[in-house]
């Protein structure tokens, strides 16, 4: 016998009941719950990095509860419920697909429209402004950065910042421009050094890292996976060191600068 949605969803109304659930349980609220959703979400991407599948199947089912759960908090509170979230999901998905659902029906037989990958990404941003103008009361004074989560990593929220400005055609022509924008944020951070100014130099490190977002997303990469992989990457260095010096009985603390470097160059070159 295997569970279904159901089953999970009777398991989550049973632990928030209000006589016989479980007391952490019934202790949370929407605002208490974002962490561990942010953990588990996390958790999934790091397993599909990992190319770990069995571990993913396990992390997708905890970042299932989390909906799970709030969908149960929203039903206590009469704010919505689980079939409200999934009416609405599937409504959007097939809002902003027309070239698959032409008359905007799920069930309809598919057409003989084909779009190309760069119309079809058009059409999606095209038809998300419409919804952004119908959510505001006065479309004229909603900002186009309105509903970019404060919440996301900086790294994403920045990138998607200057997706969303870039859209409306603010944005260098193409990377070259931003390579020189990031040599001159750079040239302030070292001014702002120069001068022992702390204030000036953690807003123009603020500024030096926005730019080479900028840079990342007009080379087509994703800041935040891209540091990710970086970060990454030098823990398995760092442990290919610390391996080495504890199998000569030291340690990165007892030893210099200059054997740490050729250690660090010697996982380089093992390709970790």
């Amino acid at each position: 016998m295997s569970y279904q949605l159901d089953d999970l969803l009777y398991l989550m109304a049973r632990l928030r009941d209000p006589q016989h659930g479980c007391p952490w349980d019934l202790q949370q609220s929407f605002a208490s719950i974002v962490p561990h959703t942010l953990e588990e979400a996390y958790e999934v991407a790091d397993a599909i990095e990992q190319g770990d599948y069995a571990q993913l199947r396990g992390e997708l089912g905890d970042l299932l509860f989390q909906v799970v759960y709030y969908a149960q908090l929203g039903q206590e509170e009469q704010r919505f419920d689980w079939a409200d979230v999934v009416d609405g999901i599937t409504r959007k998905l097939v809002r902003r697909h027309p070239h698959v659902f032409a008359d905007g029906n799920l069930r309809t037989p598919p057409g003989t429209l084909t779009l190309a990958p760069d119309q079809i990404k058009q059409r999606w941003e095209e038809i998300k402004a419409e919804e952004r103008a119908k959510k505001a009361d006065q479309p004229e004074q909603l900002s186009l950065l309105d509903d970019v989560p404060q919440a996301l990593p900086a790294l994403s929220r920045a990138q998607k910042l200057q997706k969303r400005a870039s859209g409306a055609g603010f944005d260098w022509p193409d990377a070259a421009p931003v390579v020189d924008k990031i040599a001159e944020e750079l040239d302030e951070v070292r001014e702002a050094l120069r001068q022992g100014d702390a204030v000036a130099v953690a807003e123009e490190m603020g500024d030096l890292l926005f730019c080479v977002v900028n840079l990342a997303r007009h080379l087509g990469v994703d800041a935040e996976t891209a540091l990710r992989e970086g970060n990454n990457k030098f823990e398995r260095r760092f442990r290919y060191i610390e391996q080495q010096l504890r199998e000569e009985g030291s340690s990165v603390k007892q030893s210099e600068l200059a054997l740490l470097d050729a250690l660090w160059d010697q996982a380089k070159a093992q390709g970790l």
